[in-house]
């Protein structure tokens, strides 16, 4: 209880210390010769105050005070002390906390660490940081309090949801935040560079190393949750398209577009107004996910919270933060540079454009998507699912010309460019083509789009990786990223297209065999753990070639909450996974048995991680 009671307070104390920064602001605004001690020390308070009060929450989960309601209703005594700690922020309480830290380091990091840029703009940045940042306090104490008191104290708690209890969801709620949070610097920063009509190319110097840090864990963060649905949810795929799945998908796609425009930006004073508005519009997906994850209006097993309460808040405060860039946009944001505006059409500034606005129609497909329902539930009260067809008809085709101008762009040279002497790109398109109806020869796939995806897929694939080994003028950074998102499209293409699935029912003892594949249902072993029981299910499965492998899949009954969850048991190599997931069939003895056969699918994560490479070394670039 006394964890609960320092928590609380420390919250208070935080959201005091954030009102006496706006008055120190505002004081040393008028007279910003120096960045005032008092500021930073404040600032430094509330990073403290809230880290305390995170603590008290780690703390009152790992001795199980049931007197508090958010321990009680997210833990229990029989629970392993690593999902304990972890069940901090497996609600939607403690997220919230975890929220507040992360965005009271980032501004403290941000005053420390940002030494060429007047006190002005350091000030302004901090006063839109601290509106995000009270903004978050209220909506914590007043709605979703971490240390609200239970009494009389329950003797035991009704534990954490079992799907969450997984070292791979134990870390991808901090890693994604980290990327999400990023983003509310960036939105403070670009207010304030807009009032003070900044936004140049030493602003955008300044700022890339920010977007670059939120890239770089907002794609790691996405990839653990993938990972993490992958082997979990017993589904056997990487994205489903979730609505939760895609609410983290949209900031990424607008900050990986803001990303570009910073490159530009950062060479010629052009694309201001871009970079502005895709710097706004990245924190608003961010809030618009934490509203329609929090608010409960999406179903899906990502979603923590059911509270309307909770989403009129959220919800009035995410429209506040939108309405005050808005004006700011309009009536501070100048473009004074509109004459340097237009550019030659071959440049690496059109090509960098033009993939913009692939990037935009890629956003607002996965925007539609996901709201459309939304918004037709509340019209007509018609519930409709919006599913992976949707958004591969929609995206496929432009797919084809945005995988072509990732691949010609970067040889293009700024201000103005020729394509002399050019002739390997006519070379490797040709290859690219030629490898791509071969391969689809051999599997007897002969549908015209998917030739030429996997043609564009592998031209990209093979420019990048030219790059590698015969480019003069390296861009390790672009070459990595770039290299990553043609493996990744590959691996994806191969694995859609090539993926085989075998579902049945079976008793233990029984044989099901289907061409090349037999599986035979050796026999059940029970085995009780501290906080589930589990049965563990031995199959072998022999192929035509006569290679047999066994698998144990398992189901978990757990204790507290009384839940069944299925553990797939996956078989990795370079070339494929084989994964096999078992499911009770009720009121029978049968078994549902899903066996998968899954190509290349270790290196669709293997690309993501070159990916977030390619950022992390355009961050250390300047340093090493």
């Amino acid at each position: 209880m006394i964890y609960s009671l320092i928590g609380n307070y420390s919250l208070i104390l935080g959201l005091i210390t954030g009102l006496i920064l706006f008055y120190l602001s505002f004081k040393n605004f008028q007279n910003p010769k120096l960045l005032n001690s008092q500021i930073l020390s404040f600032t430094f308070f509330q990073l403290f105050f809230v880290l305390v009060s995170f603590i008290c929450l780690i703390l009152s989960f790992v001795v199980s005070d049931f007197s508090n309601e958010t321990v009680f209703n997210n833990s229990h005594t029989t629970k392993p002390l690593f999902y304990k700690i972890s069940g901090t922020w497996g609600n939607h309480e403690g997220s919230l906390l975890l929220w507040l830290l992360v965005l009271t380091l980032f501004i403290y990091i941000f005053l420390l660490k940002t030494k060429n840029q007047s006190v002005k703009y350091k000030i302004l940045t901090l006063v839109f940081q601290q509106i995000i940042i009270v903004g978050f306090f209220v909506f914590l104490i007043k709605t979703s309090n971490p240390f609200n008191y239970l009494f009389p104290i329950p003797a035991e708690g009704l534990g954490l949801n079992p799907i969450l209890q997984d070292p791979a969801l134990a870390i991808h709620p901090p890693i994604l935040y980290l990327g999400y949070v990023g983003s509310s610097i960036i939105f403070s920063s670009v207010l304030a560079a807009s009032c003070l009509k900044i936004v140049n190319s030493s602003w955008a110097i300044h700022i890339k190393k920010w977007i670059l840090t939120s890239w770089i864990f907002l794609t790691l963060g996405i990839l653990l949750g993938s990972i993490w649905a992958y082997y979990e949810l017993g589904w056997g795929g990487f994205w489903f398209w979730d609505p939760v799945e895609n609410v983290s998908l949209m900031p990424w796609i607008a900050l990986t577009t803001l990303l570009h425009c910073i490159l530009v930006l950062e060479r010629k004073s052009i694309l201001t107004s871009w970079v502005v508005i895709l710097s706004i519009a990245t924190f608003t997906l961010s809030m618009c996910g934490t509203f329609l994850v929090r608010s409960g209006i999406l179903n899906s097993v990502h979603t923590f919270a059911n509270d309307p309460e909770r989403g009129l808040f959220i919800l009035i405060f995410l429209f506040i933060l939108i309405f005050l860039s808005l004006c700011i946009f309009f009536f501070f944001h100048k473009d004074e540079n509109k004459k340097f505006q237009s550019f030659f059409w071959l440049s690496k500034e059109t090509s960098i454009l033009i993939n913009n606005w692939f990037m935009m129609y890629f956003l607002s497909v996965v925007l539609i998507g996901t709201v459309y329902p939304i918004f037709l539930d509340v019209i007509t009260s018609e519930k409709i699912s919006v599913g992976p067809p949707f958004y591969h008809k929609l995206m496929l085709p432009f797919l084809i010309p945005f995988l072509l101008m990732m691949a010609i762009g970067p040889r293009l040279k700024w201000i103005k460019s020729k394509l002399d002497n050019k002739i390997y790109l006519i070379s490797l398109l040709s290859i690219s083509i030629l490898f791509s109806f071969l391969i689809l020869n051999f599997f007897n796939q002969k549908i015209l789009i998917n030739t030429v995806l996997i043609s564009s897929g592998l031209y990209l694939f093979f420019i990048t990786l030219r790059d590698f080994f015969i480019s003069k003028n390296k861009n390790l950074s672009q070459n990595f990223a770039h290299f990553g998102f043609s493996l990744l499209i590959l691996s994806i293409l191969f694995n859609n297209l090539f993926s085989s699935e075998i579902i049945t029912n079976l008793k233990v003892g029984e044989t099901f065999e289907n061409g090349d594949t037999k599986i035979i249902f050796k026999s059940i072993n029970q085995k009780k753990e501290k906080n589930y029981n589990s049965i563990i299910a031995n199959f072998k499965i022999q192929n035509s070639n006569g290679k047999k492998d066994e698998f144990f899949p398992e189901l978990r009954i757990y204790n507290q909450p009384v839940i069944a969850t299925s553990e797939a048991d996956i078989k990795t190599t370079i070339m494929q996974d084989k994964f096999i997931v078992i499911n009770l069939v009720q009121n029978q003895d049968f078994f549902n048995v899903r066996y998968q056969v899954k190509p290349l699918m270790v290196w669709i994560w293997l690309s993501v991680l070159l990916i977030a490479s390619g950022g992390l070394i355009s961050f250390l670039k300047k340093r090493l």
